[in-house]
Protein backbone atom coordinates (compact mmCIF):
# COMPACT_ATOMS: atom_id res chain seq x y z
CA UNK A 1 0.00 0.00 0.00
CA UNK A 2 0.84 3.49 -0.65
CA UNK A 3 1.81 6.47 1.28
CA UNK A 4 -0.50 8.07 -0.81
CA UNK A 5 -3.51 5.32 0.01
CA UNK A 6 -2.91 5.45 3.98
CA UNK A 7 -3.07 8.95 3.79
CA UNK A 8 -6.64 9.04 2.90
CA UNK A 9 -7.73 5.93 4.76
CA UNK A 10 -6.97 7.81 7.58
CA UNK A 11 -7.97 11.09 6.38
CA UNK A 12 -11.27 9.26 5.36
CA UNK A 13 -11.25 7.48 9.13
CA UNK A 14 -11.14 11.31 10.62
CA UNK A 15 -13.80 12.46 8.60
CA UNK A 16 -16.14 9.37 9.84
CA UNK A 17 -15.15 10.48 13.49
CA UNK A 18 -15.39 13.87 13.17
CA UNK A 19 -19.19 12.83 12.00
CA UNK A 20 -19.93 10.91 14.41
CA UNK A 21 -19.02 12.88 17.50
CA UNK A 22 -21.21 15.68 15.59
CA UNK A 23 -23.88 13.13 15.37
CA UNK A 24 -24.11 12.56 19.45
CA UNK A 25 -23.60 16.21 19.94
CA UNK A 26 -26.60 16.88 17.96
CA UNK A 27 -28.08 14.13 19.75
CA UNK A 28 -27.29 15.40 23.00
CA UNK A 29 -28.13 18.67 21.83
CA UNK A 30 -31.78 17.90 20.56
CA UNK A 31 -32.21 15.89 24.03
CA UNK A 32 -31.34 18.57 26.23
CA UNK A 33 -33.61 20.79 24.30
CA UNK A 34 -36.69 18.71 24.13
CA UNK A 35 -36.14 18.08 28.03
CA UNK A 36 -35.82 21.80 28.99
CA UNK A 37 -39.48 23.00 28.37
CA UNK A 38 -40.53 19.55 30.90
CA UNK A 39 -37.59 20.62 33.47
CA UNK A 40 -39.17 24.04 33.39
CA UNK A 41 -42.69 22.50 33.97
CA UNK A 42 -42.39 20.84 36.59
CA UNK A 43 -40.36 23.54 38.32
CA UNK A 44 -43.70 25.53 37.73
CA UNK A 45 -45.68 22.85 38.78
CA UNK A 46 -43.76 22.08 42.12
CA UNK A 47 -43.85 25.82 43.29
CA UNK A 48 -48.08 26.11 41.96
CA UNK A 49 -48.08 22.92 44.62
CA UNK A 50 -46.23 24.43 47.70
CA UNK A 51 -48.27 27.40 47.27
CA UNK A 52 -51.77 25.47 46.90
CA UNK A 53 -50.79 23.49 50.35
CA UNK A 54 -50.02 26.97 51.85
CA UNK A 55 -53.50 28.71 50.11
CA UNK A 56 -55.67 25.33 51.68
CA UNK A 57 -54.26 25.91 55.51
CA UNK A 58 -54.62 29.73 54.68
CA UNK A 59 -58.20 28.99 53.78
CA UNK A 60 -58.83 26.64 56.42
CA UNK A 61 -58.06 28.56 59.32
CA UNK A 62 -60.30 32.09 57.55
CA UNK A 63 -63.03 28.61 57.09
CA UNK A 64 -62.86 26.71 60.75
CA UNK A 65 -62.85 30.99 62.71
CA UNK A 66 -65.90 31.51 61.31
CA UNK A 67 -67.41 28.20 61.43
CA UNK A 68 -66.63 28.25 65.26
CA UNK A 69 -67.61 31.64 65.42
CA UNK A 70 -71.28 30.68 63.66
CA UNK A 71 -71.50 27.50 66.04
CA UNK A 72 -71.10 30.08 68.98
CA UNK A 73 -73.78 32.39 67.45
CA UNK A 74 -76.14 29.54 67.34
CA UNK A 75 -75.41 28.36 70.98
CA UNK A 76 -76.54 32.36 71.95
CA UNK A 77 -79.58 32.28 69.30
CA UNK A 78 -81.02 28.85 70.90
CA UNK A 79 -79.90 29.05 74.50
CA UNK A 80 -78.37 25.27 73.98
CA UNK A 81 -75.21 23.71 73.37
CA UNK A 82 -73.85 22.11 70.33
CA UNK A 83 -74.30 18.49 70.74
CA UNK A 84 -72.16 17.18 67.95
CA UNK A 85 -69.42 20.01 66.92
CA UNK A 86 -67.47 17.35 64.90
CA UNK A 87 -70.87 16.70 62.69
CA UNK A 88 -72.41 20.59 62.56
CA UNK A 89 -68.61 22.08 61.29
CA UNK A 90 -68.55 18.95 58.57
CA UNK A 91 -71.99 19.69 57.69
CA UNK A 92 -71.17 23.62 57.09
CA UNK A 93 -67.53 23.15 55.71
CA UNK A 94 -68.78 21.33 52.39
CA UNK A 95 -72.98 22.27 52.00
CA UNK A 96 -72.70 26.02 53.53
CA UNK A 97 -75.89 27.36 54.85
CA UNK A 98 -78.84 28.65 52.37
CA UNK A 99 -78.83 31.65 51.17
CA UNK A 100 -81.89 32.50 53.85
CA UNK A 101 -79.63 32.04 56.97
CA UNK A 102 -78.77 35.09 58.70
CA UNK A 103 -75.23 33.53 58.99
CA UNK A 104 -74.79 32.59 55.11
CA UNK A 105 -72.73 36.39 54.46
CA UNK A 106 -70.54 34.88 56.98
CA UNK A 107 -69.59 31.55 55.30
CA UNK A 108 -69.81 32.22 51.84
CA UNK A 109 -66.27 31.96 49.54
CA UNK A 110 -65.47 30.31 52.43
CA UNK A 111 -66.70 26.31 51.69
CA UNK A 112 -64.82 23.52 50.71
CA UNK A 113 -66.52 24.14 47.14
CA UNK A 114 -65.47 27.40 46.57
CA UNK A 115 -62.20 26.68 48.28
CA UNK A 116 -62.05 24.13 45.26
CA UNK A 117 -63.60 26.85 42.29
CA UNK A 118 -60.82 29.51 43.83
CA UNK A 119 -57.79 27.16 43.19
CA UNK A 120 -58.54 26.06 39.84
CA UNK A 121 -58.95 29.32 39.08
CA UNK A 122 -55.05 29.96 39.91
CA UNK A 123 -54.37 26.72 38.36
CA UNK A 124 -55.89 27.86 35.09
CA UNK A 125 -53.17 30.87 34.94
CA UNK A 126 -50.06 27.99 34.58
CA UNK A 127 -52.14 25.95 32.76
CA UNK A 128 -53.04 22.96 35.23
CA UNK A 129 -56.21 21.68 37.07
CA UNK A 130 -56.18 20.49 40.65
CA UNK A 131 -58.37 17.42 41.18
CA UNK A 132 -59.91 16.74 45.11
CA UNK A 133 -61.39 13.51 46.09
CA UNK A 134 -62.55 12.08 49.33
CA UNK A 135 -62.30 15.10 51.82
CA UNK A 136 -62.80 14.66 55.11
CA UNK A 137 -62.70 17.58 57.66
CA UNK A 138 -62.17 16.90 61.32
CA UNK A 139 -61.82 19.94 64.43
CA UNK A 140 -60.15 18.86 67.72
CA UNK A 141 -58.30 20.26 70.40
CA UNK A 142 -54.63 19.49 70.90
CA UNK A 143 -53.35 22.55 72.41
CA UNK A 144 -55.13 24.35 75.28
CA UNK A 145 -55.23 27.58 73.15
CA UNK A 146 -55.72 26.45 69.74
CA UNK A 147 -58.75 24.66 67.64
CA UNK A 148 -57.41 22.11 64.99
CA UNK A 149 -58.74 21.82 61.74
CA UNK A 150 -57.56 19.46 59.43
CA UNK A 151 -58.24 18.87 56.22
CA UNK A 152 -57.70 15.01 54.79
CA UNK A 153 -57.99 14.14 51.05
CA UNK A 154 -56.62 12.76 48.37
CA UNK A 155 -54.70 15.84 45.37
CA UNK A 156 -53.93 15.32 42.16
CA UNK A 157 -52.18 18.31 40.57
CA UNK A 158 -51.36 18.09 36.77
CA UNK A 159 -50.41 19.79 33.57
CA UNK A 160 -53.22 20.28 31.32
CA UNK A 161 -50.97 18.89 28.59
CA UNK A 162 -50.45 16.04 30.31
CA UNK A 163 -46.41 16.56 30.82
CA UNK A 164 -46.14 16.65 34.29
CA UNK A 165 -48.72 14.75 37.40
CA UNK A 166 -48.35 15.91 41.16
CA UNK A 167 -50.38 12.86 43.45
CA UNK A 168 -50.44 12.43 47.00
CA UNK A 169 -52.85 10.12 48.43
CA UNK A 170 -53.79 11.10 51.53
CA UNK A 171 -52.72 14.41 52.13
CA UNK A 172 -53.06 16.28 55.76
CA UNK A 173 -53.59 20.17 56.04
CA UNK A 174 -54.17 21.14 59.33
CA UNK A 175 -54.79 25.28 60.57
CA UNK A 176 -54.81 25.90 63.69
CA UNK A 177 -57.70 28.85 65.09
CA UNK A 178 -56.88 30.72 68.49
CA UNK A 179 -59.92 30.39 70.86
CA UNK A 180 -58.80 33.56 72.80
CA UNK A 181 -61.70 36.49 72.32
CA UNK A 182 -64.21 33.34 71.23
CA UNK A 183 -67.04 33.84 74.02
CA UNK A 184 -67.08 30.83 76.80
CA UNK A 185 -70.45 29.10 76.07
CA UNK A 186 -70.72 28.15 79.97
CA UNK A 187 -71.30 31.48 80.90
CA UNK A 188 -73.67 31.58 77.96
CA UNK A 189 -75.96 28.86 78.73
CA UNK A 190 -75.99 28.96 82.48
CA UNK A 191 -76.52 33.00 82.88
CA UNK A 192 -78.86 32.88 80.30
CA UNK A 193 -77.01 35.35 78.23
CA UNK A 194 -77.10 38.12 80.48
CA UNK A 195 -73.07 37.02 81.51
CA UNK A 196 -70.55 36.78 79.27
CA UNK A 197 -66.70 35.64 79.32
CA UNK A 198 -64.55 36.30 76.52
CA UNK A 199 -61.48 33.69 76.75
CA UNK A 200 -58.12 35.94 77.47
CA UNK A 201 -54.88 33.60 78.65
CA UNK A 202 -53.92 34.82 82.30
CA UNK A 203 -50.89 37.17 82.06
CA UNK A 204 -49.89 35.74 85.64
CA UNK A 205 -48.63 32.41 86.95
CA UNK A 206 -47.81 33.84 90.05
CA UNK A 207 -50.91 34.84 92.07
CA UNK A 208 -50.07 35.29 95.22
CA UNK A 209 -46.88 36.44 97.05
CA UNK A 210 -46.57 36.42 100.92
CA UNK A 211 -49.82 38.48 101.53
CA UNK A 212 -50.42 40.35 97.87
CA UNK A 213 -53.01 38.91 96.59
CA UNK A 214 -53.31 41.58 93.89
CA UNK A 215 -52.47 39.47 90.65
CA UNK A 216 -55.28 37.52 92.00
CA UNK A 217 -57.40 39.34 92.62
CA UNK A 218 -57.29 41.17 89.18
CA UNK A 219 -57.41 37.36 87.65
CA UNK A 220 -60.50 36.97 89.23
CA UNK A 221 -62.22 40.83 88.63
CA UNK A 222 -61.06 39.69 84.79
CA UNK A 223 -62.36 35.95 85.07
CA UNK A 224 -58.57 35.36 83.24
CA UNK A 225 -57.95 31.36 82.01
CA UNK A 226 -55.48 29.40 82.89
CA UNK A 227 -54.38 25.67 81.25
CA UNK A 228 -55.61 22.65 84.05
CA UNK A 229 -56.04 19.45 83.23
CA UNK A 230 -59.31 18.48 85.24
CA UNK A 231 -61.01 20.66 83.64
CA UNK A 232 -62.77 20.46 79.88
CA UNK A 233 -61.34 22.28 77.24
CA UNK A 234 -62.81 24.92 74.88
CA UNK A 235 -64.47 21.91 72.81
CA UNK A 236 -65.91 20.24 75.41
CA UNK A 237 -67.37 23.92 76.54
CA UNK A 238 -69.00 23.98 73.46
CA UNK A 239 -70.63 20.78 73.60
CA UNK A 240 -71.74 21.37 77.26
CA UNK A 241 -69.08 18.52 78.47
CA UNK A 242 -68.73 20.79 81.85
CA UNK A 243 -67.17 17.38 84.29
CA UNK A 244 -64.94 16.25 81.31
CA UNK A 245 -60.99 16.47 81.94
CA UNK A 246 -58.66 17.43 79.38
CA UNK A 247 -54.77 18.16 78.67
CA UNK A 248 -56.09 20.97 76.68
CA UNK A 249 -58.68 22.53 79.78
CA UNK A 250 -59.21 25.18 80.66
CA UNK A 251 -60.72 27.02 83.74
CA UNK A 252 -61.65 30.95 85.12
CA UNK A 253 -62.63 32.19 88.05
CA UNK A 254 -66.44 33.39 87.72
CA UNK A 255 -67.03 36.69 89.46
CA UNK A 256 -70.04 36.89 91.27
CA UNK A 257 -70.61 40.57 91.39
CA UNK A 258 -70.78 40.06 87.36
CA UNK A 259 -73.96 38.20 87.80
CA UNK A 260 -75.23 39.79 91.25
CA UNK A 261 -75.40 43.02 88.93
CA UNK A 262 -77.41 41.47 86.33
CA UNK A 263 -79.71 39.84 88.70
CA UNK A 264 -78.34 36.33 89.21
CA UNK A 265 -78.84 34.36 92.05
CA UNK A 266 -75.29 33.20 93.52
CA UNK A 267 -74.40 30.08 94.72
CA UNK A 268 -72.83 29.73 97.54
CA UNK A 269 -69.43 26.96 96.17
CA UNK A 270 -66.61 27.30 94.80
CA UNK A 271 -66.14 29.79 91.99
CA UNK A 272 -64.05 27.61 89.95
CA UNK A 273 -66.48 27.86 86.54
CA UNK A 274 -66.33 24.57 85.97
CA UNK A 275 -67.26 23.29 89.26
CA UNK A 276 -69.73 26.68 89.85
CA UNK A 277 -71.58 26.31 86.84
CA UNK A 278 -71.95 22.43 87.29
CA UNK A 279 -74.37 20.15 89.64
CA UNK A 280 -71.17 19.26 91.69
CA UNK A 281 -70.24 21.20 95.17
CA UNK A 282 -67.34 19.68 96.54
CA UNK A 283 -66.29 21.09 100.16
CA UNK A 284 -65.19 24.80 99.77
CA UNK A 285 -63.55 27.75 101.89
CA UNK A 286 -63.16 31.18 102.03
CA UNK A 287 -58.90 31.60 101.58
CA UNK A 288 -55.98 33.90 103.58
CA UNK A 289 -54.14 35.48 102.95
CA UNK A 290 -56.85 38.24 103.56
CA UNK A 291 -58.32 40.48 101.14
CA UNK A 292 -60.82 38.53 98.47
CA UNK A 293 -64.37 39.17 98.39
CA UNK A 294 -66.49 37.98 101.07
CA UNK A 295 -68.26 35.39 98.59
CA UNK A 296 -64.95 34.16 97.15
CA UNK A 297 -64.68 30.44 97.53
CA UNK A 298 -62.60 27.66 96.57
CA UNK A 299 -62.47 23.89 96.76
CA UNK A 300 -59.30 22.25 98.33
CA UNK A 301 -58.61 20.51 94.74
CA UNK A 302 -57.83 23.91 93.72
CA UNK A 303 -55.95 26.15 96.62
CA UNK A 304 -52.83 24.62 95.38
CA UNK A 305 -53.19 26.00 92.35
CA UNK A 306 -54.09 29.75 92.91
CA UNK A 307 -51.41 29.57 96.11
CA UNK A 308 -53.50 30.32 98.97
CA UNK A 309 -54.77 28.01 101.76
CA UNK A 310 -58.25 27.73 103.63
CA UNK A 311 -58.86 30.44 106.37
CA UNK A 312 -59.56 29.45 109.83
Amino acid sequence: MTIKNKRGIFFTALVIVILSLFAITYTFYSATKQREPIQKRIETLNNFVFSTEEDIERKLKISGFRIIFILEKKIIETGAYIQNVQNEFSNIYFNGLPSTDPNYNLISGTTFNDMLTDLNNKATKVNAQIRISSPEITISQNDPWYMNVTLKSQIIIEDKAGLVKWDKNPILISAYIPIENFEDPLYIINTNGRVTNKIAKTPSQTFVQGNDISKLLTHLQNSYYLNKTDAPSFLNRMQGQITSTSNNGIESLVNLEKLTVEGIEIQDKSVVDHIYFSSTNPSACKVQPQGMPSWFKLDNAHLTTYQVTCAP
